[in-house]
């Protein structure tokens, strides 16, 4: 849900500046199973807290509710531009709701300051169909490698696993890997028991 001031002339001309002067924010982080980088929440607030203090805007965020996220831009002006959204952390422990703040957080900024924090993906994993997941179990018909011990895959895979676990299911994780790979049941066995 979005909500503004009454009127927004003073701060939409300011994030008009903001963009001309904020620098490409740095992709310091690395998701290795998908070979692409991202901004951490970290290089985020690094890249842009000088260019909002120089065109007098601030950022608030802040948890809402249950699950829920709130963003604040404000202009000195007193006009603002606020929106909240709802997302369900995948465990329900202080490390998983920890992950999904951190996840909203970042993606929030992104959005209502228009920063690029993610390689481009085409849309391609938002939009892949159900049906294109691989079987769950050894005898895959599709044409993916299958994932052996001792490879880059698999220490990709693993890596992947280890930095998704407190904020994605198992299931949901091992779909992912067998987008790319044929898993045994020796193999998923052990990345399950990561």
């Amino acid at each position: 849900m979005i909500e503004k001031s009454e009127t927004i002339a003073e701060i939409a001309k300011a994030l008009v500046k903001f963009n001309s002067e904020v620098s490409a924010i740095k992709k310091d982080s690395v998701n290795p199973f998908f070979n692409s980088s991202y901004a951490s929440l970290s290089s985020i607030l690094d890249g842009i807290y000088e260019p909002l203090q120089k065109n007098g805007l601030s950022i608030a965020q802040m948890p809402d509710g249950e699950n829920n996220l709130t963003t604040l831009l404000i202009h000195e002006s007193g006009e603002y531009i606020q929106s909240t959204y709802h997302m369900k952390p995948e465990k329900a422990t202080p490390q998983g709701f920890g992950s999904c703040i951190t996840y909203q957080r970042r993606y929030a900024l992104g959005g209502i300051l228009n920063l690029n924090i993610d390689d481009d993906t085409d849309g391609n994993s938002a939009s892949a169909k159900p049906d294109s997941v691989a079987p769950q179990n050894q005898y895959d018909t599709n044409n993916n490698p299958w994932l052996n011990d001792n490879t880059p895959e698999m220490e990709n895979a693993t890596a992947f696993i280890l930095a998704n676990k407190a904020k994605c299911s198992i299931d949901d994780l091992m779909k992912e890997i067998r987008k790319k790979n044929k898993v045994s049941k020796d193999i998923d066995k052990k990345l399950r028991s990561l």
